[in-house]
């Protein structure tokens, strides 16, 4: 079964939905393995609700801490250790159903005072789709993830963009980047499972996200 990891160029930029709607629109199982704050609800309960997705289309979090904060800190301050060895891909996951994984921030995040989400995503072998905001500074960032990615030989499935059309900063990224343009999120009035299918519709194509890498 295939695999699709989400990250972001940082953290609150939408990725969350970005993989509401995939998993909605490819009909994927999700999974957050390490959640960082819980006062809100979490994200795999986020993505429940807007994608409309039963039970069966959800993996249990691996790690689920109390504060907003960097998976590493919030779980010293939970007095939680966090094992990278426990973040393997699930292996009693569907195999007909494509896993939509979601990252905690981006890519440079500690899970551990001695290990990077960069370092785990290395391990799972898996394409990442990188979600970047269309807002100042994207370009840095942008590229500065490509560029971590790649230092690292993890695949890169391509790169989605969030927010208000830029033409120029999304066509400047993937021509330094050398990597695919999956296409761009537009800002939703409403977030429901029809919301996110229409989007996924308008702005994607289906044969994009069926990973380059077994």
């Amino acid at each position: 079964m295939s695999v699709l990891v989400i990250s972001g160029t940082d953290t609150g930029i939408g990725k969350t939905v970005v993989a509401a709607m995939l998993t909605l629109a490819l009909d994927g199982v999700y999974w957050k393995p390490v959640q960082s704050g819980t006062a809100d609800g979490t994200d795999t309960l986020t993505v429940r609700e807007i994608a409309g997705l039963g039970a069966d289309r959800v993996i249990p979090e691996r790690y689920v801490l109390s504060e907003p904060l960097s998976p590493h800190r919030s779980a010293e301050l939970d007095g939680v250790t966090l094992d990278p060895d426990e973040l393997a891909l699930p292996t009693d996951r569907p195999t007909d159903r494509p896993l939509i994984v979601e990252g905690a921030g981006g890519l440079l995040v500690p899970v551990t005072r001695r290990t990077l989400f960069a370092d785990v995503f290395r391990h799972w072998g898996a394409p990442v789709v990188l979600c970047a905001r269309t807002a100042l500074g994207t370009i840095n960032h942008s590229l500065m993830s490509v560029e971590t990615l790649r230092n690292r030989d993890i695949p890169v499935q391509g790169i989605i963009f969030i927010g208000d059309a830029v033409p120029d900063s999304e066509r400047t990224i993937i021509d330094f980047a050398g990597v695919r343009r999956l296409g761009r999120l537009p800002r939703l009035d409403e977030m429901t499972p029809d919301s996110l299918r229409r989007a996924f519709d308008d702005n994607f194509r289906r044969e994009d996200f069926v990973p380059n890498h077994a």
